[in-house]
């Protein structure tokens, strides 16, 4: 990311958009029907990324004989280490 006479920053690649989450709250999606919000603490090119303070949510479904079930599974981590090749997406986090 480089800065403009006036100090300004301009993104000149995707990553540099990554940058600018770091020691902020994101949301990622990864494969596997996961989701983790936590705080960017780094990343590299690859998009593998350590994450502090994760909650994860994980999506399933439980299948009975007769139906099937939606359910959830959410449980938090103190650090985290994700695989840049499982990342779909990366957001800021949107309060709700």
């Amino acid at each position: 990311m480089a800065d403009d006479a006036d100090g300004s920053s301009h993104v000149a690649e995707p990553l540099d958009l990554v940058r600018l989450l770091l020691n902020e709250v994101v949301f990622v999606k990864l494969r596997g029907d996961r989701e983790l919000k936590g705080k960017l603490h780094a990343y590299d090119s690859h998009c593998n990324l350590v994450l502090g303070e994760v909650e994860e949510t994980i999506y399933g479904v439980d299948e009975d004989e007769d139906e099937e079930e939606a359910k959830t599974i959410s449980r938090k981590s103190e650090m985290l280490f994700v695989r840049g090749d499982s990342v779909v997406l990366i957001s800021p986090q949107v309060p709700f």
